[in-house]
Formats: structure tokens, sequence, C-alpha cells
């Protein structure tokens, strides 16, 4: 099951980043640590144009910190990009934020020449609570759902450092099939656009394998590596109550405990996905999006009556 999100108002921010990148001298993304390769968004490859790039890692105090250092290992050593991560702990992220940026751009200083900065990044990914951190104030609304900023706004974090903030976008169709499972668990997709006892699946298939220990810590469940998925919601249903009539499990109910607990972090810092895992995940995407561009060519140039 391949998810997929792109209200209209995402179209509408896709192009006001395509007119605003001329006059940007550094673009930040904002990555989800937990998640980054999935929380990357490849359009904005596309619109950015080479400009220099600063990726942060939001959310890092709830995600696992040797891989933490393994992303952002792999974000700095690519050309014209720096990363660093930031949670809710950080003292000054304004400082870090605009340090980095002036060694993106050195030659932008001063109020002949000031600093223009884009910051953006998918839905939930903890942009706008950063921009009132940086301000010290509640410059812009925050929530817990998908697609609360929906128009762009320039801040200024210092007389000659402007930041515009553009609404959280994703992409018009997602390739990479495991990217639409994180990123549903993230929060960054809305609720209607996937199912919760699929997602949990998919999240608990990973944690069995990867972090078993942290799903044995919080749901007191034994030879949490013995179990299947599906096994594993039962016992999670069971054991926290989510019982309907006949005895039977209500696995809608277990799956929201599921993913409750990995938003909140209950379940510990955990991350779904390492730099070599994700490039896999892209290759097999990118292969599979090639074979069904070729299938619907065919399909295009076929005549009408042998089409079934």
């Amino acid at each position: 099951m391949a998810i997929q999100w792109f209200p209209g108002h995402m179209h509408l921010t896709r192009k006001a980043i395509g007119e605003r990148i001329k006059e940007i001298d550094v673009v930040i993304e904002m990555l989800d640590a937990r998640l980054p390769g999935s929380s990357a968004n490849p359009m904005l490859a596309e619109l950015i144009k080479g400009k220099p790039a600063l990726k942060i890692l939001s959310k890092q105090d709830m995600a696992d910190p040797v891989r933490t250092e393994q992303w952002l290992t792999h974000y700095n050593a690519l050309p014209g990009v720096s990363a660093l991560g930031l949670d809710t702990s950080m003292a000054s992220p304004a400082k870090a934020l605009i340090e980095a940026c002036r060694q993106l751009a050195p030659n932008r200083v001063g109020m002949v020449k000031p600093m223009r900065v884009l910051i953006c990044g998918i839905p939930n990914v903890g942009k706008s609570t950063l921009i009132n951190t940086l301000k010290g104030k509640r410059a812009a609304k925050t929530g817990d759902e998908a697609g609360v900023t929906k128009q762009e706004a320039r801040i200024a974090l210092a007389d000659d450092f402007y930041l515009y903030d553009t609404p959280g976008v994703l992409w018009p169709r997602i390739i990479v099939e495991q990217s639409g499972f994180n990123l549903a668990a993230s929060g960054a997709i809305g609720v209607n656009a996937f199912d919760e006892e699929v997602v949990a699946l998919e999240l608990l298939n990973y944690l069995i394998t990867h972090y078993p220990q942290a799903l044995s810590e919080r749901y007191k469940v034994q030879d949490v590596a013995q179990h299947t998925d599906e096994s594993l919601l039962e016992a999670i249903g069971r054991q926290r109550g989510a019982i309907q009539s006949g005895g039977r499990v209500n696995t809608t109910k277990a799956a929201d405990i599921v993913i409750h607990d990995f938003r909140s972090a209950a379940l510990g810092r955990l991350t779904l996905e390492t730099p070599q895992e994700f490039a896999q995940w892209l290759a097999e995407g990118k292969k599979a999006d090639a074979e069904r561009a070729v299938r619907k060519g065919a399909l295009d140039k076929a005549p009408k009556k042998n089409r079934h």
C-alpha cells in the first residue's frame, strides 16, 4: 500500500518556494531526526538549484543518538551542505543556526547585503516550534497535526539576517514505500490518508528487528523477537486493555497506542532508518518507478481495444 498526501495548499507552497528561491542565499531544510531520509523533500533539490543548504535534524532528543551522528556525518560530507542537530534542550539555537548559515554564505553580511534564508520542511517537523524559540515568543502557530502553517512569513533574527518561513510541504508522489509509512507514523501525513493498523504493523515490523528491547520494556511483552508484527499488535492490545466484545482485541485502538507511543517518544529514542537503509530503499523505489513509467508508456501507446 503506497501512502500519498498532497493537499491543494502544498501546490501553492511549491510555487511560492520556486519564486522566493531566486533571492535566497541559504536554504534550511528541517528534517525529522527519527526519519531523516524519508523527511527530506526530493522536490526541494530541484527547486533550490544548487543553493547552499543547511540540514537541521529536529527532535534529535527523541531519536537514536548513534544514528543521528551517522546522519549528520552523511549530510556534512555532501558538497555545499552543512548539518546540525537541534532539540528543545538547546540553549541558543538562533546562534548555532545563524553561524551555520554564515559559513555557507560568508559574503552575505551587513545591511547592504543581508543574509536571506528560506526555511522549509515537511508538515509537523517542528519548524514553527523552532521559529518561536528563535524569536523568544509565539511568532508562528504550532500544533501537533500536519499542515498548521498555511502561508509564508518573514522573520528578522538579526538586523542583517532574514528568515523566510514556509508552510510544511510534501511532494506530489512518494516513490519510497517505507518513507510513506515512516512519514505517517511521525505525524507528517494527514490522518485520513492512511490506515492506522497498516502503519502500526509496519512500524512494529521494523522495531521488532532493530529495537526489541524498547518494545519489551514499554509493553511488558516477553520474547519480542519471536513475534510477528500482527501477533505483537495483538499482545499489545491485550496488555493495554484494548478489548472489545467477545474478548477480541480492538486492533485499531492498539494501533493508535503504538503510533502515539512512537510520536511521544514513550518507546524511547528511536530512529527508523540509517543512511545505508534509506539509500537502498531509494534505489528500489526509483527502479520500481522507472518500471511503472515504462508500463504506463506502453499502455498509452497501445490501441484502446487492447487495453484491459
